[in-house]
């Protein structure tokens, strides 16, 4: 009976402190601040603040976008619902970050949409190469119904889209030429993300693929462990890769988004008008980030030729020629959402 009595009363322990470890990491979803640990604000009001977090440096555009966007919550909500950031890498990759939204730990976090597709794997529409005939064509996608739709679908996987950045183009450069054909490819090993897709490209275009640790990068190219690589012009410049590399092509292959997201436990925790309010705020930091990408855009350029380097513009017809390689990707997809969100996409004017 004594035994009987113990065992009971140790499932009764163990129960309790499974739900408090439960409610201590979703309040933690909710406010996870030292600098608000009180959870109120200067006058005594309830204030929520929701940790972001993310992979890129403090000199992103990206970043200063999410800084706008938590200076205007701030002046919509009266200073009560807040944002704090939390950037390169600080909380873990952004992979890790997206399992931590998913499980209501982390309030927010800041991915591209590639690795997200081994999460939601219709969002891997975006990493197909031409996919987008330019960056008019991909935000009439991302802000119509299309990427609307999107966003909201993503609460089947625990997670709720809240808007998207532009990441720009990805564009090849190398150490001994422009890529100005799928040719000048042959016999390269280019560095790729660890995408299956961006794989496949590659191997499309007659290169050898090889997956390297973007922080491992620099160093890959260095020693010619690897010919060249791919990605967008801020990527290229921020982390000095022009110095190894002179020759950088805008073929413009890809043009792969990145997304704000948040946990929907955390989302409807929040009140209407808080939702409003913070829905709002990631609407116009979109906004603001394509002004800031922009121009971002035009000052690295600037540099990079005062630097004496140059860039290569494909032609239309050169740019054509990449995207006849990697045309039969389009027929070999196997996942009939993926496909029919392709045609819809291709079919916004």
């Amino acid at each position: 009976m004594k035994q009987s009595t113990s065992m009971l009363f140790l499932g009764i322990l163990i129960g309790i402190l499974l739900v408090v470890f439960t409610l201590s990491g979703y309040i933690a979803g909710l406010n996870n601040s030292d600098d608000n640990s009180s959870g109120a604000d200067s006058t005594g009001n309830k204030k929520i603040v929701l940790q972001l977090a993310h992979g890129l440096n403090e000199e992103h555009p990206v970043h200063k976008g999410m800084l706008h966007m938590a200076k205007r919550l701030d002046e919509l909500s009266g200073g009560t619902l807040a944002i704090k950031i939390s950037p390169s890498g600080q909380l873990g990759s952004e992979p890790k970050c997206v399992e931590d939204v998913q499980a209501g730990v982390l309030a927010m976090v800041k991915t591209s949409t590639d690795p997200l597709g081994s999460f939601i794997p219709v969002t891997s529409v975006f990493s197909y190469p031409y996919l987008f005939r330019d960056s008019e064509h991909q935000w009439k996608v991302l802000n119509g119904p299309i990427g609307k739709k999107i966003l909201q679908e993503m609460r089947s996987k625990d997670l709720l889209g809240l808007c998207y950045y532009d990441a720009g183009a990805r564009s090849f450069y190398t150490k001994d030429k422009y890529i100005k054909s799928p040719d000048d490819l042959k016999g390269l090993t280019i560095r790729v993300m660890n995408s299956q897709i961006a794989t496949s490209m590659v191997v499309a275009m007659g290169a050898t693929p090889k997956p390297v640790d973007f922080g491992e990068l620099y160093g890959a190219l260095q020693t010619g462990l690897v010919h060249g690589a791919e990605n967008n012009p801020p990527s290229y410049f921020s982390n000095a890769h022009y110095e190894v590399c002179n020759y950088y092509s805008l073929d413009e292959h890809t043009m792969i988004p990145d997304v704000l997201l948040i946990s929907p436990k955390v989302f409807d925790a929040l009140t209407p008008q808080q939702q409003q309010w913070l829905q709002q705020a990631a609407d116009e930091s979109s906004i603001e980030q394509r002004k800031l990408w922009a121009k971002s855009i035009e000052d690295i350029f600037v540099e990079l030729k005062e630097k004496g380097f140059d860039v290569y513009r494909p032609t239309a017809q050169e740019k054509d020629a990449f995207f006849q390689q990697v045309k039969p990707m389009y027929d070999q997809i196997s996942n009939k959402e993926v496909a029919d969100l392709i045609k819809q996409i291709r079919e916004v004017k």
